[in-house]
C-alpha cells in the first residue's frame, strides 16, 4: 500500500517532528448513551489514525466512544499538554508526545500511567530510551521513530554522470560521512549543483550518531567535545559547494524539492510525505537503502495516559492497541511513520509497502534495514536543544557568510559554556 499523499507540506523543525506532516483535525460527537465510556485521544500532524481505524477499536470494544481531537500543530499540543499537567486536570485519557518533549516530560514521569512490564521489552531500544525512567519504568507507548535513508533525485545525478538507480546510489553511499561527500564532490564535478539541501541537517545527522556530543553522563556540558568539532569544521568545510544553504521546512526549502534545487538529502520515513507533496509532477524522486555512518534516527512519537485520566484503564488499552504492530504498520502506509515494535519488522505486510511516488521504491523493507542499522542513541540532557540550538546558529552563520568556520566554532563553544 502506498503512503498518503498530501498536497503542499510544510513541517515546523523538531524531528521531528519530527513526525507531524499533514496538518488536520477532527472531533465526534460523544455518544449519548451514559453505558458507554467515552476515551478522549489527543494528537498532532498525522498520526495516521484515520475515521476508519478508530471506528474499528470501536467496533471491538463495545461500549468505547473515541474523541479524537488534532491540534493545529505540535507547538500547541505541547503547551496544552505542560499546562493541563501543572493545573492537574482538563488533559485527554490519551495524549500524543514528540521526542523532542521527552527531556522536560521525565520529571513528570509520575503523572502517567505505567505502561505495563510486560510489554516494556517489545520496542526497539532508540524508542524506549528517551521515555525510560531511572528506575526502569516507561511512561509512554512507542508510536513511531524516523529511521533514516536518503532520498534522491535519479535525473539530476544522471545527468552529472552518475547511475541514478537505487543499488548503485546505496552502493556509493554505504560507508562514512566522507563517502557521502566524495560522492557529492563527484556530483558537483559533473556539473550537478547543490547536493544537500542544509549543512545543519547533515550536522544534525551525524551529532545524532554520536552517544555523547553535548552533555556527560552526569549532564555536564561538554562544549569543546572534539568529535563535535570535527564534525562541524568537516560539515562546513563542503558546505560552499555542496549544501543548498536551505532552512529545513522553510518555502524555499520546500519549492526546492520540485524545482530541483538538490540532488540528496537525509530522509526518515515521514519526509516521503513531505517530498511528494512539494514535488508534484516530478517522476525521479527514489529512496537509497543506505545511511551514512551506518543507521540514524530523525523524530519520534509517544502516546501516554495521564493519571488524570477518569478511565486509566480503559485508556492504556487504547494507546496498546494503537501502539500495537498492525496498527503501527497501517498507520505508516496512511502517514508515514516507521512502526518501533520489534514485532512488526516480521510481520510480511511492512516488507511489502512500497511507495508508487518514489518508482515504487519497497520503502517497508528499507526502513526496517534502516531502523535495525541504528545501533547508537544520543543522550540528550537537559541543555541538549540549547546547545544544539547555538550549534545551528553557528553554522547559519558560516552559511550566511558572516563569519568564518573559526570565529564560528568558537562563539559555539562560548555560547554553550554560558548554559552552565
Amino acid at each position: 500500500m502506498p503512503t498518503s499523499r498530501p498536497t503542499k507540506v510544510l513541517l515546523p523543525a523538531a524531528a521531528a517532528a519530527a513526525l507531524g506532516l499533514v496538518l488536520a483535525g477532527c472531533a465526534a460527537q460523544p455518544a449519548s448513551d451514559s453505558s458507554e465510556i467515552t476515551l478522549t485521544l489527543s494528537t498532532f500532524g498525522n498520526f495516521g489514525y484515520s475515521d476508519e481505524l478508530l471506528a474499528k477499536y470501536e467496533a471491538e470494544h463495545p461500549g468505547i466512544k473515541i474523541v479524537h481531537n488534532v491540534a493545529a500543530n505540535g507547538t500547541d499540543a505541547r503547551t496544552n499538554l505542560f499546562t493541563k499537567l501543572a493545573a492537574g486536570s482538563g488533559l485527554a485519557d490519551v495524549e500524543a508526545i514528540e521526542i523532542g518533549w521527552t527531556v522536560d516530560l521525565r520529571q513528570y514521569a509520575d503523572m502517567f500511567v505505567p505502561v505495563p512490564e510486560d510489554q516494556a521489552d517489545e520496542w526497539v531500544d532508540f524508542q524506549t530510551a528517551p521515555v525510560t525512567t531511572d528506575d526502569g519504568e516507561l511512561f509512554a507507548y512507542g508510536v513511531a521513530t524516523g529511521p533514516e535513508a536518503i532520498c534522491y533525485r535519479s535525473d539530476l545525478l544522471e545527468a552529472a554522470g552518475l547511475p541514478g538507480d537505487p543499488a548503485s546510489v546505496a552502493q556509493s553511499l554505504t560507508g562514512d560521512w566522507d563517502d557521502y561527500f566524495a560522492a557529492g564532490e563527484a556530483y558537483v564535478a559533473g556539473g550537478g549543483g547543490p547536493w544537500f539541501d542544509s549543512a545543519y541537517t547533515v550536522y544534525n545527522a551525524q551529532i545524532e550518531q554520536m552517544g555523547f556530543p553535548y552533555e556527560d553522563e552526569d549532564d555536564n556540558i561538554v562544549a569543546d567535545n572534539p568529535d563535535v568539532e570535527r564534525v562541524f569544521r568537516d560539515t562546513l568545510a563542503g558546505a560552499p559547494q555542496l549544501s543548498a544553504g536551505l532552512t529545513s521546512f522553510s518555502e524555499d526549502w520546500a519549492a526546492a524539492m520540485g524545482n530541483g534545487g538538490f540532488a540528496t538529502m537525509a530522509c526518515p520515513s515521514w519526509m516521503l510525505g513531505i517530498i511528494e507533496g512539494n514535488s508534484q509532477g516530478v517522476t525521479a524522486w527514489n529512496v537509497a537503502d543506505a545511511f551514512p555512518g551506518g543507521g540514524g534516527n530523525w523524530g519520534g512519537s509517544f502516546l501516554a495516559v495521564p493519571v488524570q485520566s477518569p478511565h486509566p484503564e480503559e485508556a492504556a488499552e487504547l494507546a496498546a492497541w494503537l501502539t500495537a504492530p498492525e496498527q503501527q504498520i497501517e498507520a505508516f502506509t496512511v502517514a508515514g511513520p516507521f512502526p518501533s515494535r520489534l514485532a512488526a519488522f516480521d510481520l510480511p505486510e511492512l516488507k511489502e509497502i512500497t511507495n508508487p511516488f518514489f518508482n515504487d521504491a519497497p520503502v517497508g523493507e528499507i526502513f526496517t534495514e534502516r531502523s535495525t542499522a541504528i545501533d547508537m542513541i544520543v543522550y540528550k540532557g537537559p541543555k541538549y536543544f540549547q546547545i544544539d540550538q547555538a550549534a545551528k546558529d553557528a553554522i547559519a552563520r558560516v552559511e550566511a557568510g558572516t563569519q568564518s568556520i573559526d570565529d564560528a566554532w568558537a562563539q559555539f563553544v562560548s555560547d554553550a559554556e554560558d548554559l552552565k
